[in-house]
Order: structure tokens, then C-alpha cells, then sequence
């Protein structure tokens, strides 16, 4: 297992807690590292409420990066609540899309920790608006 994504596992690890903050409000039950073309790594975790106003962890923690100043993704991995990986949802593929146009296809997911198996973004948004 390359040790970059070690460090970006352990680190949405470090913030994957579900908390519940009100009766409308919870977040932590998802937590993702992003890993910044400087070789930062930013996390991030879900927040979720009754209104539809939450925000998924990997455009969380791109949002962290963005506001330290950074807009270059390399790597991406979330970590479901059962600790497991997956893919980014459309609205996560979307940002990370339209804040790298033309320079989003390399951009790493890790799908699945234990079998070390990533894809690049550019495969999992085949024909997209934005080239």
C-alpha cells in the first residue's frame, strides 16, 4: 500500500464520528481526505440536515483545501461509517470537475483501501459537459 494513502486513510479516519448536533442536524457518519497537489492533505466530513442543506465529505474537505488557499486535487478517498471506500457522488465529481476543467482527469479515487484499487476521475465521468 503506497504510505500516501495510509496517511490520507488514517486522517479521514481521525475525523469519521457521527455526531448528532440538534434534532435537525448530524454530521461525521462519512469522512474524506483529499490530498493536494503540494502534498497536503485536507479532510472533511458529511453534514447532513432536515433540509437538504448538508454537504458531502469529500466536497467538505475540498472546501478546507480551497479555503487554505489550494485548488489542485491529486488524490481523493472517502471512508464510509462500516470503514470501507467509495466513489464520489455526482455532486462531489461535479466540483472537483468544474474547479480543475481540463486538468480533472488524473485526478486519483481510491474505491476500495484493502485491495489498494483506485480509478481516475476522468474514467468515472466519461463525456462530461466540461472538458
Amino acid at each position: 500500500m503506497d504510505t500516501v494513502w495510509t496517511k490520507m486513510y488514517e486522517a479521514a479516519k481521525a475525523v469519521l464520528k457521527e455526531r448528532r448536533i440538534s434534532d435537525y442536524f448530524s454530521c461525521g457518519e462519512v469522512a474524506a481526505a483529499v490530498l493536494s497537489r503540494s502534498g497536503r492533505i485536507y479532510t472533511g466530513v458529511c453534514i447532513d440536515t432536515c433540509s437538504g442543506l448538508g454537504v458531502c465529505a469529500e466536497r467538505n474537505a475540498i472546501f478546507n483545501m480551497i479555503t487554505n488557499g489550494e485548488q489542485d486535487i491529486d488524490k481523493v478517498l472517502c471512508i464510509m461509517p462500516d470503514g470501507s471506500c467509495g466513489a464520489p457522488c455526482g455532486a462531489c465529481r461535479e466540483l472537483m470537475v468544474q474547479l480543475m476543467a481540463g486538468r480533472y482527469y488524473d485526478v486519483e479515487i481510491m474505491m476500495d483501501y484493502k485491495s489498494n484499487t483506485t480509478v481516475k476521475l476522468g474514467d468515472i465521468t466519461p463525456l462530461w459537459w466540461i472538458k
